[in-house]
């Protein structure tokens, strides 16, 4: 049995191709706006919210819509405008991707509750199979030491038992075919608790993320989830700062933004 620790690592994130925007803005006279934007060197996901929210109005600049007498020509400002007014439609072209590593299936099957604006792509133990029983204990737990006793000599059982079936079935015998070990390892992950760490793949968009995240650093959340987006709130605030600028963090870890409904 190992005790690990929840990880977050964002490995992917909006890249505009600038030439092609450049291009579409020289057709409709919008030129100015890329101009600026370039020297307020601005995160890519934010620079194409700004642009899906520009688009809605003709408001690159001035006179380009005869309806709109007022540009915004400050970046954060127009953000802030956004989220303020709820206009939340925009943020949802802006996409990121996390992997969450040593996370629990107790995690796991909270998170994919969150299924709009997500795609989600995880461990299977249909066809991995368990070596040991990895688990994350929280700070408190560790604390007690007849709890961690009486846990520890119950998952060396439960790992014994995965060795003992992988045997059992001639999981390793020379020959043995893919289709005998995937329905044996299928079987054999019923006796895998829900706390056993895994990993999963999960891409949201602007608008998910900011829900997910007023929602799973609630005092009310499990406390593994809200350990795990507690970290993700603040990879956010340092990827889409004007994005996330609305947002209070309370003395209980809690994120609560200015705007609920975006």
């Amino acid at each position: 049995m190992r005790q690990v620790e929840p990880s977050v690592e964002l490995i992917a994130q909006p890249q505009l191709d600038w030439d092609a925007v450049n291009a579409y803005l020289g057709e409709v006279s919008g030129s100015s706006w890329s101009d600026r934007v370039a020297e307020q060197d601005s995160p890519d996901a934010e620079d194409l919210v700004e642009f899906a929210g520009r688009m809605c109005y003709r408001s690159w600049e001035p006179g380009l819509n005869k309806n709109v007498s007022r540009v915004r020509t400050d970046s954060t400002a127009y953000l802030g405008n956004v989220i303020g007014s709820q206009h939340g439609s925009v943020l949802e072209h802006a996409n990121f991707t996390f992997i969450f590593h040593n996370v629990s299936r107790v995690f796991t099957h909270e998170l994919i509750r969150h299924r709009a604006g997500s795609a989600f792509s995880q461990e299977s133990l249909r066809y991995v199979r368990l070596d040991d029983i990895p688990l994350w204990f929280p700070e408190w737990a560790r604390q007690d030491p007849e709890l961690m006793e009486r846990s520890l000599k119950l998952l060396d059982q439960m790992e014994e038992h995965q060795k003992w079936m992988a045997e059992h079935f001639g999981l390793d015998s020379e020959g043995q075919k893919f289709s005998h070990k995937k329905h044996m390892t299928s079987f054999m992950r019923r006796f895998a608790p829900e706390g056993l760490a895994t990993g999963i793949v999960w891409t949201a968009n602007l608008r998910t993320l900011r829900h997910v995240i007023e929602m799973r650093t609630a005092k009310g959340a499990e406390e593994e989830i809200r350990l795990v987006f507690d970290r993700v709130a603040r990879i956010m605030r340092e990827q889409a700062p004007a994005i996330f600028a609305d947002y209070t963090v309370t003395e209980d870890g809690e994120w609560i933004p200015g705007t609920r409904k975006a």
